[in-house]
């Protein structure tokens, strides 16, 4: 079936500035003119919609398949609401019949072991999530993560929880919005120790190749933090890029290094903050802040009035 995606470009004069009617089903070019296809049949729905709550009313396809919940989202659930369609309560026979149907389903949604494994770990992964203020897609590439953790049988002697947040912390490592194994702790119900252990059998076992995380990601959120501008935010980047060409940042913690960063930006900016205050923000010691802004300071040849 022929739709607007196929067409690129007018076959006449070469045009990529092509319109698309859908009254007429046809494509027009919009320099020369020239119809470049037509009777195009219209995919989309049947029915028109001027606003947003008019639209949800008249779609009829539920919420997008995602990979957060165990089942992907796609089986159904009984309304606890004893009513019928037009908002009546329905009769005690049917009301007893509806409370059966309730439980077989609930049943019926988590059949196996290994069901009942993903939807444990999807909810925890939830939480944690949502604890570490992350979005959406994060969570998608965790649960992904988690689902071939499972189909290659490397759950089996691991807590489930220690997977769950490896997955999550290899999720934000590829997603560049890195997070520290201190920060994961928080929120899990297993220590470092156990998150780190899972986190390197599962990027070894699933092939993962993620890089050394980069200083620089972490500048924007502790500088989100620590309540910095733009301005100083920019400077910290300039910073680490050129302590980076140098080869400063190779075997020192990115957290130090961007806290140093940050410290030194903030006071060149006029917009000074501690060395205890970038420490708590990084999650890192002051004697580490300090010694990491000296070693930039001295092979930038940065000077400072402190």
């Amino acid at each position: 079936m022929t739709s607007a995606e196929d067409f690129k470009k007018c076959p006449i004069c070469g045009s990529d500035k092509l319109i698309y009617d859908p009254e007429r089903g046809e494509i027009v070019c919009a320099k020369c003119g020239y119809v470049v296809a037509q009777n195009i049949v219209d995919s989309g729905p049947e029915w028109r919609a001027f606003d947003a709550d008019q639209r949800a009313r008249r779609g009829r396809v539920g919420a997008p398949v995602t990979y957060t919940i165990h089942d992907k989202g796609l089986s159904t659930m009984i309304d606890w609401r004893n009513k019928d369609i037009h908002g009546h309560d329905i009769s005690s026979t049917t009301r007893a019949q509806m409370y059966r149907l309730r439980k077989w389903q609930r049943r019926i949604r988590v059949s196996d072991a290994a069901e009942r494994n993903l939807a444990f770990a999807l909810s925890e992964l939830d939480r944690m999530a949502s604890q570490l203020q992350l979005p959406r897609n994060i969570k998608e590439m965790a649960a992904v993560l988690y689902r071939k953790a499972v189909m290659e049988h490397l759950i089996r002697g691991r807590s489930i929880e220690g997977v769950t947040a490896a997955c999550l912390y290899a999720a934000c490592r590829m997603a560049k919005i890195p997070r520290t194994l201190d920060e994961i702790e928080e929120v899990a119900r297993v220590d470092k120790k156990e998150i780190g252990r899972s986190y390197r059998f599962i990027a070894r076992e699933l092939n993962l190749k993620l890089p050394p995380t980069n200083p620089i990601d972490y500048v924007s959120r502790f500088a989100d933090q620590l309540g910095l501008s733009e301005k100083t935010k920019r400077r910290a980047i300039e910073l680490l890029k050129e302590a980076i060409k140098k080869g400063l940042t190779s075997g020192r913690g990115p957290m130090g290094v961007a806290a140093a960063a940050l410290y030194i930006a903030s006071v060149l900016e006029g917009e000074k903050r501690t060395q205890r205050e970038v420490a708590e923000v990084a999650h890192v010691t002051e004697v580490t802040v300090r010694n990491r802004y000296k070693e930039l300071v001295d092979r930038l040849g940065i000077k400072l009035n402190i």
